[in-house]
């Protein structure tokens, strides 16, 4: 069986599916209680291991989870939900403000600023993207490109974290097996004990010292399976700038969610 090490979490406060969801529908009829007054934006999630009840903030979905133990009343829920109302509309309205991938708007790619130049030719057969300094072109026939974007950037980022993390192994003379680019959304990196890294594809709109911080940290796993003494010393070692880029991910990881549609 393959040895993971707790990974690191792209949103601590993201709730955990239960098995059991509810749709807006559902829940403003338990019991005639109005979760939706509370907010629209409000989940149910029962959960058969939560011992208590829990709100969880998640960013890519723009949504908040109350969790509710399997045994738990629903009107309980409610008055839960009731009580903690503000904290669920402050953490909704605080949410960095949806980058759909369109013409005109701006992303942050590799650690610049690039404004996406969408030209729609009908006569064209295929979409062609192209990154420059400052844009990002889009030669395309579909109305709407954001999906071939969408595909552009995650190959560009499998790319980018494939060399750095072949590069920093290298320095610590440890080998990968593996670099996988996935659309995770608890996690901004993880590695087995055979030397299978995975990344978050939306690390390509870090700044710099974090994506390299991130990429580093996953590495340093190839050294030391924990988050020991000896595993932070390796991953400081492996960084650019560990403390500016461990710093950044804590405080606004959360906020490259935020790019491309809620369902993509």
């Amino acid at each position: 069986m393959k040895k993971r090490v707790k990974p690191l979490n792209s949103e601590r406060t993201r709730a955990r599916s239960g098995r059991d969801l509810f749709t807006l529908e559902e829940e403003s009829g338990w019991y005639g209680l109005p979760f939706s007054d509370i907010s629209p934006r409000l989940k149910l999630s029962v959960s058969e291991r939560a011992k208590r009840m829990a709100l969880r903030l998640d960013p890519r979905s723009r949504l908040v989870h109350l969790v509710i133990p399997k045994r738990a009343s629903m009107r309980t829920a409610y008055l839960f939900a009731e009580q903690n109302k503000e904290w669920i509309r402050e953490k909704l309205r605080d949410l960095p403000k949806q980058v759909p991938f369109k013409n005109g708007e701006v992303l942050p790619i590799l650690g610049r600023d690039r404004t996406i130049i969408v030209c729609y030719n009908p006569a064209l057969k295929t979409t062609e993207i192209t990154l420059k300094k400052d844009e990002l072109i889009v030669l395309t026939n579909k109305a709407d490109p954001s999906v071939r974007i969408r595909r552009f950037l995650i190959d560009l980022a499998r790319e980018k974290l494939t060399e750095m993390a072949l590069e920093k192994a290298a320095l610590l003379r440890r080998r990968i097996m593996e670099v996988q680019v996935k659309d995770t959304r608890s996690r901004w990196g993880s590695c087995t004990e055979d030397g299978r890294i995975s990344f978050s594809w939306r690390l390509i709109f870090a700044p710099a010292k974090a994506f390299d911080y991130v990429v580093a940290h996953e590495v340093a796993h190839l050294c030391h399976m924990d988050h020991s003494d000896n595993f932070w010393r390796v991953c400081e070692r492996a960084s650019r700038d560990y403390e500016e880029g461990k710093s950044w991910m804590a405080l606004n990881g959360h906020a490259l969610m935020r790019f491309g549609n809620i369902t993509s």
